[in-house]
């Protein structure tokens, strides 16, 4: 029953490159237009949809030039699945593999073996391991934001609101995941410049309810807290809805990462101090623009850095 479930998998994705889209059955299609797989994490997190749309309104524009397939897995922990995406993009032929990897460690395999099949492959927005990648001898370009910098940029946006000796809590992403250090290294940073105190840190894997039911706990163990720091937008809506369960909406600060829609409003009203805009609607098109460079020019360009913008309520004219 596997095995014919995995087949009827690739006979999907093989059907979905030849009509030219994944969304357009309609299309038809060139044998001369490179097949661009775009792998993402979570379709559930806004995030990634957004990343969707904006690679799909790429593609709708520049038909001729390329054949898209989009896929993303069931939640953000789910690694198993999304290397089978991977192995499965690859049985049905395409050119090329964009993909945001669920695990930073756990993906170079496929990666790899993707390279050796003459697969082009560009990681976007959580960097492969760079220690992994050099035991392997390789070299997979990355396109996307300077974490780091980014959640400096909004740790240092909340201290000052703050005053030395305040005490603030952070949720992380899934541990080992690049972007997920990287941002966590960011807030730090952000916090000890300041004279700002981290009580404690925690990963809540991405996911809104896992967040709610850390940030609940440490709203009773930790009634003195000044500010939650979320690796995502996602988690600080889970911030969010613990704060208002508890009764303390207003009185502890939030800020995330990702600037998605369900975010916004929260800024405008303040319930939200700030978060990070890393422009998920074109991070995905950075990266197919890069592959399909190298897809024309047969050599890797340098990494690319991507733009990762500050969101307040002033910035979106609350």
């Amino acid at each position: 029953m596997r095995i014919l479930r995995a087949l009827m998998v690739i006979l999907g994705l093989s059907l979905a490159l030849g009509c030219g889209t994944s969304h357009e059955p309609g299309a038809s299609a060139d044998a001369n237009r490179p097949r661009v797989a775009l792998v993402m994490k979570s379709l559930a997190n806004e995030f990634f949809k957004t990343m969707e749309d904006g690679a799909r309104a790429h593609q709708a524009e520049r038909a001729g030039e390329y054949d898209l397939l989009a896929l993303g897995i069931r939640d953000e922990v789910d690694v198993g699945g999304q290397i089978r995406l991977v192995e499965q993009a690859m049985a049905a032929g395409i050119d090329a593999l964009v993909i945001a990897p669920a695990d930073s460690k756990a993906l170079v395999s496929v990666c790899q073996r993707a390279q050796e099949n003459g697969i082009v492959v560009v990681n976007v927005d959580n960097k492969l391991d760079a220690e992994v990648l050099a035991q392997r001898q390789l070299t997979i370009p990355f396109v996307g934001p300077d974490n780091a910098a980014g959640a400096r940029l909004v740790g240092s946006h909340l201290a000052g609101a703050l005053a030395p000796g305040d005490t603030v809590a952070i949720l992380g992403g899934v541990p080992g995941a690049f972007n997920a250090i990287e941002r966590q290294r960011g807030f730090q940073e952000a916090m000890q410049a300041a004279g700002i105190e981290v009580v404690a840190s925690q990963s809540a894997n991405w996911e809104t309810a896992k967040a709610n039911q850390v940030a609940a706990a440490l709203i009773t163990e930790l009634p003195d807290l000044d500010a939650f720091l979320c690796a995502n937008d996602s988690m600080a809506l889970g911030v969010v809805a613990a704060l208002r369960a508890a009764g303390r909406t207003g009185q502890i600060k939030v800020v995330g990462y990702d600037n998605i829609t369900a975010i916004q409003e929260l800024i405008r009203n303040r319930q939200v101090f700030a978060t990070a805009d890393q422009h998920a609607d074109q991070l995905a098109v950075f990266g197919i623009e890069f592959a399909l460079e190298m897809l024309q020019g047969g050599e890797a360009p340098a990494n690319r850095e991507t733009p990762v913008d500050l969101v307040t309520a002033e910035s979106l004219g609350g």
